[in-house]
Formats: structure tokens, C-alpha cells, sequence
């Protein structure tokens, strides 16, 4: 009878594994959320540190040859590290497509192809991951930004549009000035209709 046993998970070569776990290293560095998280400071002082503790766990878990590999695991260990180490919940979908990613590039590893990883590492000096935006949702600091993705899913740099100022017909409000605590009052809804000598 046969007990679902593939056999064991194939394991990457020496050589494969010190390339594979460059190729983690330029993608988590391409990775906007995480090196806005980094360079803000969102893990404390050893915000670095914490992401090359992400780098670590995410090739120790695919050395891991004991268990078969799912990617929802590895998207677990993704959101779960920038969590609990940036107090950063990701809700952009790039867990999932750095998740993908990695796996795909885990593969290639295992088949002994490293072209994904050349060229990120031949593109990594034309790219600043954090001039790129993503939405990131901080949890303190409610920060957020966009950005566009072509139809191949690659990520593209874009220049946003400068805002033109639109004048409006609304009722001029009263200017307004914090009390002595630094709190604003707001007028309640039956006084915004009215217009403001």
C-alpha cells in the first residue's frame, strides 16, 4: 500500500545551494516592502540584521529535505518574519509573488540553471528597490505608495503624474486651530452645508 511517500525532497549541490542562497539575497533586496521596512527602521536598530535573518530562515526552510516544499508555507515565513520583525502587514501580494519567485528559482537551482540569478544580479546595480513603490501598510505609521506591474507580471518604474490643483465651489471653512491640546474641532454635519461668513 502506498503511504503517499514520494521518496526524499531533492536536495540542491553544494554549488547550487551557495548560488541559491545568493539568488535569495537579490531578491529580498529587490523586495520593496522589506527595504522600505530596512531603511526606515521599522524592525528597531537591527532592522539589516533582521533581514538577513529572513534571508537565512527562507534557505534554511528549502534545505529543509525532510518535509516536500509547499508555498504557502514559505508564504507563512514571509509575512509572519515581516510581522513579528517590522510590525509590517503586507497586503500588496508581493508575499506571494516573492513566495513564487523564490520557488521557481529553487527549482531551476536543483536542475542546475542559474540564469535567474545572473541576471538579477547583473540587473541589481541599475535598481534601487526603494525608490520603487509598493503598497506597504504599517502598522504605526499607516504609510502607503503604488506601483504598476506589466502584463508579464515584471515590475516597472513609473514616473507619477504631477497634481494639478482643482478648484472647487465649496463653502469656505472657517480656518481652523488646534485647542490647547492639539486637538481640531469638527464642525458636525448639519453646520458643513451651511457657508461660512
Amino acid at each position: 500500500m502506498d503511504s503517499g511517500n514520494r521518496g526524499p525532497t531533492p536536495v540542491l549541490s553544494p554549488e547550487a545551494a551557495t548560488r541559491f542562497g545568493e539568488g535569495i539575497s537579490l531578491v529580498l533586496a529587490r523586495w520593496t516592502a522589506l527595504q522600505m521596512a530596512v531603511q526606515n527602521g521599522w524592525g528597531g536598530r537591527e532592522s539589516r540584521q533582521k533581514a538577513d535573518k529572513l534571508a537565512s530562515a527562507v534557505l534554511s526552510w528549502f534545505s529543509n529535505d525532510k518535509a516536500p516544499l509547499y508555498i504557502d508555507d514559505l508564504e507563512n515565513i514571509l509575512d509572519e518574519n515581516m510581522v513579528l520583525s517590522f510590525n509590517t502587514e503586507i497586503e500588496d501580494g508581493s508575499v506571494e509573488e516573492i513566495a513564487e519567485q523564490l520557488m521557481i528559482m529553487h527549482e531551476d537551482c536543483l536542475q542546475g540553471n542559474f540564469e535567474s540569478i545572473d541576471q538579477l544580479k547583473n540587473s541589481a546595480s541599475t535598481r534601487n528597490a526603494a525608490s520603487q513603490s509598493r503598497q506597504v501598510v504599517n502598522e504605526n505609521e499607516g504609510e502607503s505608495s503604488d506601483e504598476q506591474v506589466d502584463e508579464d507580471g515584471s515590475e516597472m518604474m513609473v514616473d507619477e503624474p504631477e497634481p494639478k490643483e482643482v478648484v472647487l465651489n465649496e463653502p469656505k471653512q472657517p480656518k481652523q486651530t488646534p485647542d490647547e491640546e492639539g486637538w481640531f474641532v469638527v464642525p458636525t454635519k448639519r453646520n458643513r452645508g451651511k457657508r461660512w461668513a
